[in-house]
Order: structure tokens, then sequence, then C-alpha cells
């Protein structure tokens, strides 16, 4: 303590936050690959399931949650939000470099998306 009767600044607030960003983040081509893929297979997700519902009513759409999100929001404005909440979330994976996580998502979209969309509307 100090003869004024103040703190020590260094007892009273702790040490001086450390600089954790000092490096520049490197580019990885492959996760750049992978999330234009990811967000590819939402777009053609949520095109899919729009055509789908406004063409078989919204009793098709498996997703309950993605159901219940269209029947409160409107078809355009639940499903909007629905992939605008997983591009989100997809981009924030990339960015935390966890890009073997946006691959398996992006393979999963178009396994169990795309491809039976694709099935029900074009075959």
């Amino acid at each position: 303590m100090s003869a004024t009767g103040y703190a020590d600044p260094g007892t009273l607030f702790g040490t001086a936050v450390p600089t954790v960003w000092s490096l520049r983040p490197r580019r990885v081509l492959f996760g750049d690959v992978v999330v234009v893929a990811f967000l590819l297979t939402q777009c053609f997700d949520g095109i899919f399931t729009y055509i789908g519902v406004s063409t078989f009513g919204p009793g098709i759409e498996a997703n309950p949650l993605i159901g219940a999100l269209m029947l409160h929001l409107g078809h355009a404005p639940g499903l909007l939000t629905a992939k605008a909440m997983s591009a989100a979330l997809g981009i924030a994976l990339h960015l935390r470099r966890i890009h073997g996580a946006v691959a398996l998502l992006a393979g999963f979209y178009l396994s169990a998306a795309i491809l039976p969309w694709i099935t029900i509307l074009f075959f």
C-alpha cells in the first residue's frame, strides 16, 4: 500500500490481459472449399424445401423444428431463419478451424436433404 491510502491497481484489477492473437491465422484451402460447399448445400436445401413445401404442402417437411418455424413464421421466413442460423453456425465452425465437422455436415446435408429432395421433386 502506498502512503496515499489508495489500493495498488495490480492487486485491485489483476494483471494485464495477455495477447492471444499475436500470430496471423493461416488460410487453409480445405477449410475454404468445405465452408463454400456447406453454404451451397444450405442454399440448395432451402430452395428445394421451399419448392417441396409449396408443391406438396407443409406436411412433407420431415424436420419438426423447421416445420414449426414455417407454421409460425410462414414458409419463406421460417426457412430463411433456419438456413441463416445454420449458415452462421457453419461459418463459426470454420472460423474456429473445425473444418472436419463442417465437411461432415456438408456431406450429411447432401445425402440426407438434397438427394432426397432431388428424388422427390424430379423423379
